[in-house]
């Protein structure tokens, strides 16, 4: 098995233990938070109706030009703080973090901070 492939498999495994215990309720979704190399991805999930609430990423149109020239970091904190504007408009002020089984530094803890910072509570 290569080495790249043993990585994603140990997150996946992370992940999984992790979904144990975290579940989103309509009272209190998920925010799930998924990096690729390139991008940040998050979602707030109801899990009990299987929807996604409201999603914000890099390749969001609304994000494009606020990206433009920041590094990977500085990204995540926009997409951080444009999920919270997002699930604060939908009516959702409390979280669930779910890091999708990366580990809380980085552009995970950059994210966080953000939509913290713009009202989600968790």
């Amino acid at each position: 098995m290569a080495k790249r492939a043993k990585k994603r498999l140990a997150r996946e495994k992370r992940h999984a233990r992790v979904r144990k215990t975290v579940f989103g309720t309509a009272g209190r979704p998920r925010l799930n938070v998924y990096r690729s190399l390139n991008h940040i991805y998050a979602q707030v999930i109801d899990d009990t109706q299987g929807a996604t609430l409201v999603s914000a990423s890099t390749v969001d149109q609304e994000a494009k030009p606020l990206i433009d020239g920041k590094d990977k970091s500085a990204q995540a904190q926009v997409v951080g703080k444009l999920v919270a504007e997002r699930a604060l408009e939908a009516g959702v002020t409390k979280v669930v973090f779910d890091r999708g089984g990366f580990k809380y530094h980085g552009r995970i803890k950059a994210l966080a901070e953000a939509s913290r910072k713009a009202g989600l509570n968790f």
